[in-house]
């Protein structure tokens, strides 16, 4: 079941004030606690920057990260505490986990000196379940999620779950985090994680791979390849533009695009036939969400 959290006009605990901006967006300007950002590679340097955006303070930011960029560098001169030295720890109010699944065993016991009994974790990688966040962090409230590439530019749809201990100003702070980076849906079952992923997760993946597909078939009935390329590029944009900001089902917009007996028509009969897109997008989720799976051990 999908839940969104509401946004509430003011939302308190010891050590958090979120307020709404005068444009509705949600405003991180109250934060007084410390966030500890774990991993600023590109999903965790989309959220900062979509946090202090929203009006985040960089001095309440301590940002881990083994190979920081000149522009996280730069950030320190405004606040921002990079890799600070073991007595600069304590409990934060949120430690955000933005790191590759495969290297966050051996950075877990580093950030357990930021983990206090009102600490919240919330997990952005992939395949980490719950679980074995619990086990790390011995039961604290966890929320795991699942972000896409278009965070970057604040497109990007998230899904989180909670674990139980997750209180409802916790996950107020989670959804106010991620939503830097674009739209929040919550999910009370975990089991759809890896669905989730193959979905949303991989997705921007299948999207580029139509747009490569198209410009290929483009250049094969004749275009130039740089034309074939723009065309593909602009359409695939201009159509996912069409249908963000449309209340139509796609299914209508798709027939709004298509005359009987018409150009449309005819190519629609070869990617609605029965070996056309729908059986091979199936097989296809089929296969990253088996995989999510396996990696989640």
């Amino acid at each position: 079941m999908l839940m969104r959290a509401e946004k509430v006009p003011c939302m308190r605990r010891k050590d958090f004030v979120m307020t709404t901006s005068s444009s509705g967006a949600p405003s991180l300007a109250g934060l007084s606690g410390t966030i500890v950002l774990v991993g600023v590679g590109k999903m965790g340097g989309a959220l900062l920057e979509g946090w202090l955006a929203l009006g985040l303070d960089p001095k309440s930011v301590i940002a881990i990260e083994p190979q920081p960029t000149p522009e996280l560098t730069a950030l320190t001169k405004r606040g921002l505490r990079l890799n600070p030295s073991a007595s600069d720890a304590g409990s934060a109010a949120a430690v955000v986990i933005a790191l590759k699944p495969q290297v966050a065993p051996s950075a877990m016991m580093s950030l357990k000196c930021h983990v206090g009994s009102d600490t919240l974790v919330l997990s952005i990688m992939a395949g980490s379940t719950l679980a074995f966040l619990e086990r790390e962090f011995m039961v604290n409230a966890i929320v795991r999620a699942m972000p896409n590439t278009p965070a970057s530019i604040g497109r990007g749809i998230t899904v989180a779950v909670p674990n139980k201990q997750v209180t409802s100003p916790q996950h107020q702070l989670a959804d106010a985090l991620l939503s830097a980076t674009g739209t929040v849906a919550w999910i009370d079952n975990e089991s759809f994680m890896d669905a989730v992923t193959a979905v949303s997760g991989s997705g921007p993946a299948y999207v580029f791979l139509l747009a490569e597909s198209l410009a290929r078939a483009g250049v094969a009935a004749g275009l130039p390849p740089d034309l074939a390329m723009k065309l593909a590029r602009e359409t695939v944009a201009g159509a996912g533009e069409l249908l963000k900001r449309s209340a139509l089902d796609p299914s209508v917009l798709r027939q709004n695009v298509t005359s009987p007996g018409g150009t449309t028509a005819a190519a629609l009969d070869v990617l609605m036939a029965s070996d056309g897109l729908d059986p091979l997008m199936q097989k296809a989720v089929a296969a990253a969400t088996c995989r999510s799976k396996e990696l989640a051990g």
